[in-house]
């Protein structure tokens, strides 16, 4: 018990050592950095923990880039570039289906690759044509001597000269046919449908009513005796009979070309009207044969000038026509191309 006592006393008085307060100065230390108070103002705090909250700024510095955003048009796979041997043709199919540009690219890549497989096929028709028009329309005019087929003011004569007109229209039949042919596309529920407008319409048949009545009317002047010397009856009909016939035919074969609406409308007066300045030629050529009055020769001068007129006029509607199918196709292939695009 003495012993026990002597012990403790010894320890209270015992100086405390440097280590051990070197330690209790690092506790304390340790405590002041890592714990907070647990009383303010004498109430004890629980201890919370703090969760951190992070903010994200969409404001960029002037200096910063602006970053790309991809968003797909739609979830179809990716479709490959076809590897061709044209970088442009490489390019060109980088564009998109759907784009306005590819449409028309389309469009036109499909008009001339049927375009083309119909002119391979009636490529032969564009020679024979014209050369049936050659063959029975200006070789015999051209290079038949008059002598051959004028035997004199007589019957035969104008049955000679009425059949190289029949011939020359048996050409132009068969060249209208295939000018025809060749506008027909390969399927026959798409043939093209080409109606003549109104005045077209009308200035060709003033022009050929005109035409038709000149000669009646000065054949009619000479019978009253209005024109001197006269002229006989079967010397009118070998040289203006062939000219009066064909303008009929050529008046019946423009009708039956509007009403089927075929294409060939617009050729077929140049076609005529090319052979009649040849035709009136020849009929200046038998007015010497025949010696006929001067008012026949200066009617038929007048024809030939009127006829040449009107042929060239004939000539700067094909122009206007294709510059005017050119804007209307042009037309119809943009409003097909919004509409597939829409």
């Amino acid at each position: 018990m003495v012993l026990l006592i002597l012990t403790m006393f010894s320890l209270i008085k015992a100086p405390i050592s440097g280590v051990t307060v070197a330690r209790l100065n690092h506790l304390r230390q340790s405590e002041k950095h890592h714990k907070f108070p647990n009383s303010l103002f004498g109430h004890a705090l629980p201890n919370t923990q703090v969760r951190r909250v992070s903010i994200l700024c969409s404001k960029l510095t002037p200096w910063e880039p602006t970053p790309l955003t991809y968003a797909p048009a739609d979830e179809a796979d990716p479709e490959l570039l076809e590897r061709t041997s044209n970088i442009f043709d490489t390019l060109t199919s980088q564009l998109p289906a759907d784009s306005p540009t590819a449409a028309s690219e389309k469009l036109a890549r499909k008009t001339s690759d049927s375009s083309k497989e119909i002119g391979f096929l009636k490529w032969p028709l564009w020679i024979l044509g014209p050369a049936c028009l050659l063959a029975t329309g200006m070789v015999p005019t051209l290079w038949l001597p008059i002598s051959s087929i004028f035997l004199g003011p007589n019957i035969a004569s104008l049955l000679s000269l009425v059949g190289l007109d029949c011939i020359f229209n048996l050409g132009a039949t068969l060249f209208l046919l295939m000018a025809h042919s060749t506008t027909q596309p390969k399927d026959p529920t798409r043939a093209p449908k080409s109606t003549a407008p109104f005045s077209y319409q009308f200035w060709n048949m003033f022009a050929s009513i005109i035409g038709y009545a000149v000669p009646l009317v000065l054949l009619f002047g000479s019978e009253k005796g209005f024109l001197q010397p006269q002229l006989s009856h079967i010397s009118f009909l070998v040289l203006l009979g062939p000219y009066l016939l064909l303008l009929s035919v050529q008046i019946l074969t423009e009708l039956l070309t509007w009403h089927w609406q075929s294409p060939v409308w617009l050729v077929t007066p140049v076609v005529y009207e090319a052979y009649r300045v040849l035709q009136l030629m020849r009929g200046l050529k038998l007015s010497a044969e025949l010696s006929a009055p001067a008012w026949v020769v200066h009617t038929i001068r007048g024809l030939v000038c009127w006829w040449v007129l009107i042929l060239g006029l004939q000539l700067m509607r094909v122009a206007w026509f294709a510059g005017f199918s050119a804007r209307s196709k042009q037309e119809q292939d943009k409003l097909k191309v919004e509409h597939s695009y829409t």
